[in-house]
């Protein structure tokens, strides 16, 4: 496993759409590892494959509870709204307020191929809602209100 470089906003790779996985191999399970890897060195609670240079539809999310990987995932349900701040490991030292789903039902592949269904409520779905729009070309700049410096204490997905 490896530490990747985070790509900053500015570069064109952040505003592309990721391109689907079309074959789970050893790069794949690689690019999951060192995902998840970064996404704790730099206490994040989320990565997806844009922010570390990669134009595929992958993603790692870990709110405490262990790592989750979602290659291609999709959104199948969404319901509520709730509005908090949050920040990015792509947009460092910003934050800002984005209303987000309370609660998202996803489906993705795991590392294996097997069709997964998560679902997350809160926090949670905040992630996967974030984590997805990069996948999108979407920043959460896109979104935000109130986008300001962020303190040395928050979480950034």
């Amino acid at each position: 496993m490896a530490l990747r470089n985070i790509v900053h906003e500015g570069d064109e790779i952040l505003r592309k759409r990721a391109k689907e996985v079309t074959e789970i191999n050893d790069r794949i399970i690689m690019l999951l590892e060192d995902m998840a890897e970064t996404m704790k060195a730099e206490n994040g609670v989320g990565l997806a494959a844009p922010q570390v240079g990669i134009l595929k539809r992958i993603f790692v999310a870990d709110i405490g509870e262990g790592v989750m990987e979602f290659i291609n995932p999709e959104i199948i349900e969404a319901r509520g709204s709730i509005t908090d701040d949050e920040g990015c490991l792509s947009v460092p030292g910003m934050v800002g307020t984005v209303d987000r789903p309370e609660y998202l039902k996803i489906s993705a592949l795991d590392r294996n191929g097997n069709r997964m269904v998560y679902e997350g409520t809160e926090l949670l779905a905040r992630v996967f809602s974030h984590e997805n729009d990069h996948l999108n070309g979407i920043l959460f700049i896109d979104k935000a209100e109130n986008i300001r410096d962020a303190g040395s204490d928050d979480e950034e997905l």
